[in-house]
């Protein structure tokens, strides 16, 4: 079983900067894909990143792209969000999510996911 917290977020004038960091628990971190995902007030939670367990892979929803990163450390069990140029639109709850097996990322890009986080609220100003 994998628990996993986020943190990071909070309120930020748009153009700015947040980086979100997800700590999770056990020692397989590294065979899980990681995601993230952002549910915004009366909308449905939509994929924003994924990575894959090694690091090497990258992907990004089109409305994040040359934006936000999304990065991992396998030695201290994280996986991180930069978010640069951040918009009024981008105000949601941002959630962590681990997947494993040969459809993780799959199943991460349809929004299904083994485990997730509690969430962490991203709020942006005009």
């Amino acid at each position: 079983q994998v628990q996993m917290v986020e943190s990071g977020g909070g309120l930020m004038q748009a153009g700015g900067s947040l980086r979100l960091s997800c700590a999770a628990s056990g020692r397989t971190f590294s065979f899980y894909e990681m995601g993230w995902f952002r549910q915004a007030p009366g909308k449905e939670r939509e994929f924003v990143a994924a990575i894959s367990e090694s690091g090497q892979n990258t992907y990004y929803a089109d409305s994040v792209k040359g934006r936000f990163t999304i990065s991992r450390d396998n030695v201290k069990n994280t996986v991180y969000l930069q978010m640069n140029s951040l918009k009024p639109e981008d105000t949601a709850v941002y959630y962590c999510a681990a997947a494993a097996g040969y459809d993780a990322l799959q199943r991460l890009f349809r929004g299904q996911s083994d485990y997730w986080g509690q969430g962490t609220q991203v709020t942006v100003s005009s």
